[in-house]
């Protein structure tokens, strides 16, 4: 086992609770620490329930095709946990090494002191740690969870804040409503700071204007103070000053050229002269982000599925992501015409049926497996039922190689459409066993 392997396992035990949202514990480490929150290169803060990464990913490329050098934080990782953490160098970044993490991870458990913290929130504070030490010319924070107790917020005075679109998730932690939800990711809103807002429901958007208008902050609103659209072909941004005309984003799917618009307006509301509508192009064509509508080409499951069939890994795992992923398929039907086998894991905590529904009169047949390794994996057989209460024809398999082998049989005489979904976790677990490292 690799040493930050067994420096990780070691940190989830420093407290009983996976999650419990709370800044305390996290001011007082980072004090321990020197509080390198406050020597941080500029920052722009990121919540939301989707598009989050996507958006980041965005961000990230077209500013380093500006020359910049960008440091990024992201979560959760899907193959290895130094996908969480990018340092930014002047001809692209790279994951944190091996070595350097582990030296981070110990000097947080040392200035620790044993006292109860979040795996989340010390690995966070190792982040920090990491971008204090090694200039840089932006900063890319991604919210975990929520926004107004994520140990992410101790950012003070971030040079723009970004709001993707907000959608019901997490209900046990972050309320039961869209009004509660989008309470807690406008509570990263600091005084003065420029917010930009990807497209909002109604009751999402009047509880973050609120909160902008309460602290003063510009809010620069999708659909209202810039607009993103496709156009024969090209991706379309305007605003009262400025109109791009811009390739399309390298991330298939229709909902991408939303996150590209909103990485655009957070980008030019940070005004360096550097990110033009050039290192923009550049950007846009350069950007991934594996596991969100990811196609695979290769690989150990590319080969059980077949050389006809397609093979695609999808992480969204919330209504809202399943409603997008479900638009983005059918816009895939609409050019290249093939049956739809869904292989599908979740978790327990998620709107499962829900998710599910959304791919109603479009899946030809669900397989569901148990997701490995995780203790709120719902059962396949459960799954598969949900799926066949949603109208969809389900059935069950032991593991993810099994599923995608049962998928490739389907229709044996046509070429399918194979799309593993409905977790991150499962998302991961394709990637590591495709032979790919999150990267």
């Amino acid at each position: 086992m690799a040493r930050t392997d067994v420096i990780l396992q070691r940190l989830l035990k420093l407290h009983p609770k996976l999650i419990d949202l709370s800044l305390g514990r996290m001011e007082r480490l980072l004090a321990a620490l020197g509080n390198p929150q406050e020597h941080l290169p500029p920052v722009i803060h990121v919540a939301g329930t989707n598009g989050k990464g996507s958006t980041i990913a965005f961000m990230r490329t077209m500013a380093e095709a500006a020359g910049l050098s960008v440091h990024v934080y992201t979560s959760p990782h899907l193959v290895r946990f130094h996908e969480r953490i990018r340092l930014g160098g002047r001809s692209g970044g790279r994951f944190i090494s091996e070595p350097h993490l582990a030296e981070l991870l110990e000097e947080c458990e040392a200035a620790n002191a044993g006292e109860p913290i979040t795996f989340f929130e010390i690995t966070t504070a190792a982040a920090l740690l990491a971008f204090s030490r090694r200039p840089a010319d932006l900063c890319l924070l991604e919210v975990g969870l929520g926004g107004r107790l994520d140990a992410t917020n101790v950012i003070t005075h971030p040079a723009v804040t970004v709001i993707t679109p907000v959608a019901l998730d997490h209900a046990e932690f972050l309320g039961d409503s869209l009004e509660k939800v989008a309470t807690e990711k406008a509570g990263i809103l600091k005084p003065g700071v420029p917010v930009v807002l990807a497209p909002q429901e109604d009751a999402a958007f009047d509880v973050i204007f609120a909160r902008a208008e309460a602290l003063s902050a510009p809010v620069l609103a999708a659909g209202r103070d810039w607009q993103a659209f496709e156009q024969h072909g090209r991706l379309v941004w305007e605003d009262e000053s400025a109109l791009l005309d811009l390739p399309l984003p390298s991330l298939p799917g229709r909902f991408q050229v939303d996150n590209a618009g909103t990485a655009i307006a957070a980008l030019r509301a940070f005004g360096d002269p550097r990110i033009d509508e050039a290192a923009m192009a550049t950007g846009l064509r350069r950007a991934r982000w594996p596991g969100r509508l990811q196609f695979v080409s290769s690989g150990r499951l590319h080969r059980i599925a077949g050389i006809d069939d397609e093979l695609w890994i999808d992480g969204g795992h919330n209504p809202h992501a399943g409603r997008a992923l479900a638009t983005a398929l059918a816009e895939l039907d609409e050019t290249d015409d093939k049956p739809l086998v869904m292989i599908v894991g979740m978790l327990d905590t998620k709107a499962a049926e829900e998710w599910l529904g959304c791919f109603s009169g479009l899946a030809a047949q669900v397989i569901a497996i148990t997701i490995p390794d995780q203790d709120r994996a719902l059962p396949a057989e459960e799954l598969a039922a949900m799926a066949c209460r949603a109208g969809l024809a389900a059935r069950t398999a032991r593991s993810l190689e099994e599923a995608v082998r049962m998928a490739s049989h389907f229709r044996p005489d046509e070429p399918l459409r194979i799309v593993i979904a409905g977790s991150l976790y499962l998302a991961g677990h394709a990637l590591a066993l495709n032979g790919e490292d999150g990267s």
